[in-house]
């Protein structure tokens, strides 16, 4: 028999542990967010797998094809690397196999496209070594770096940021990422973009001013880069416009075709 000692002993306890339960409880409520809304990731399929890669930050770099440098009006034997950004949620995902509707976007009356091998990476760092770059590389994707050029151009002329023309919405359209262990890395691919059947860009990957690697360890000077983030490596020649109804097609060695349609 349990005596009375024992029970209110035991009572003590359980007062005790429920005490300590209901301060668990109120401090998890009490760290948890207190947000107004949930905004929801931006996600990247991981090819032949149900996992998707979540993105954190879009880099890009600019004129990194000598080619390309020139018939922007830049030098490219004496131009450093240059970088910048568009939001996460300018991706537009394009599957293999279908050609999705990609809006015409306001405020331009010239609408470019810009094909583009695309890094995306599983960890970083401060401060890379070209040596290293790579080992943050989680796998590979082809991309479109679609650009409103003349509000680009104008607001580049009048000296002021130019972001308008590169960060808007879907400006950023994008095919599966294809992991480094089922494929490994890319280096002297050919990359190639058609417009309605006629090749407008085309040129192999060595051809790149900065390799991925380069880039990698450039953008880390600046910023501490991180796993979730994504590199947009720069455009071959011969960029131009796209009206409603052209059929964009984007090629690269290994991986599937990304096409998209101008509505």
């Amino acid at each position: 028999m349990i005596s009375r000692r024992d029970s209110l002993k035991a009572g003590l306890v359980a007062i005790a542990a429920s005490a300590t339960v209901g301060v668990s409880r109120e401090a998890s409520a009490h760290d948890a967010p207190n947000t107004l809304f949930t905004v929801e990731p931006t996600l990247i399929p991981i090819a032949n797998s149900t996992q998707q890669f979540p993105v954190r930050r879009i880099y890009c770099i600019g004129r990194n094809y000598a080619a390309h440098a020139r018939e922007m009006g830049s030098d490219p034997t004496r131009e450093p690397p240059f970088f910048f950004q568009k939001p996460t949620d300018a991706i537009q995902y394009v599957a293999p196999g279908k050609v999705v509707d990609h809006p015409y976007p306001s405020l331009t009356k010239n609408y470019h496209y810009e094909v583009e091998l695309v890094a995306a990476l599983k960890s970083g760092g401060k401060d890379i070594s070209i040596e290293r770059a790579l080992d943050h590389v989680y796998g590979y994707a082809l991309g479109l770096d679609m650009t409103r050029r003349d509000l680009q151009r104008m607001l580049g002329d009048q000296k002021k940021p130019w972001e308008i023309g590169k960060s808007f919405d879907r400006s950023a359209p994008i095919g599966p990422i294809y992991p480094v262990s089922a494929l490994g890395s890319f280096s002297k691919e050919t990359i190639s973009l058609a417009v309605n059947g006629v090749i407008k860009q085309r040129a192999t990957l060595d051809q790149m001013i900065w390799s991925v690697a380069e880039q990698i360890s450039k953008l880390s000077e600046a910023n501490e880069l991180f796993a979730g983030d994504i590199i947009y490596s720069g455009t071959p020649e011969n960029v131009g416009p796209v009206v409603k109804g052209d059929v964009i097609l984007c090629k690269l060695d290994r991986l599937p075709d990304l096409s998209i349609k101008i509505t």
